[in-house]
């Protein structure tokens, strides 16, 4: 290789893949917490703002395409009103994603999962209004 064109302002992003079954709960704007490598951290189970060294970022692209490892690519960028993340982080440094999903009763989570349905994949409310608009429109 002779030359290597590269941008001098770039944005950092961490490059998540995620299990198909799992995709429809997450969606742009969703915040999800990082352990990067190289910085000590402590983590609480269900209270990210008390940890410390995890940073937070959002999710700003759903790639809709399978990957060859058989998951979604997701890429997330810094969350401006958190915590800046570390000045020395370096493109393709490691780091370990933790999303925080919707909430449901465990007893919908089991059979979810035992009949591998996705999640919130039938949105109710969202479909009667959609219907209403249309009507509403259908009429002028």
């Amino acid at each position: 290789m002779m030359v290597k064109i590269v941008p001098q302002q770039y944005q950092l992003a961490v490059e998540m893949f995620v299990k198909p079954l799992d995709l429809p709960l997450l969606m742009l704007g969703q915040k999800v917490r990082f352990q990067f490598d190289g910085w000590p951290s402590i983590v609480f189970s269900g209270w990210p703002d008390v940890g410390y060294g995890t940073y937070s970022g959002k999710i700003v692209a759903i790639d809709n395409n399978i990957s060859e490892n058989g998951k979604f690519r997701i890429l997330v960028a810094e969350d401006e009103k958190d915590v800046a993340w570390p000045v020395a982080l370096k493109v393709g440094g490691g780091a370990k994603g933790i999303a925080l999903l919707k909430d449901v009763s465990i007893w919908y989570e089991l059979w979810r999962n035992l009949n591998g349905f996705p999640p919130d994949f039938y949105k109710v409310k969202e479909m009667k209004n959609a219907k209403k608009n249309a009507k509403k429109n259908d009429a002028y």
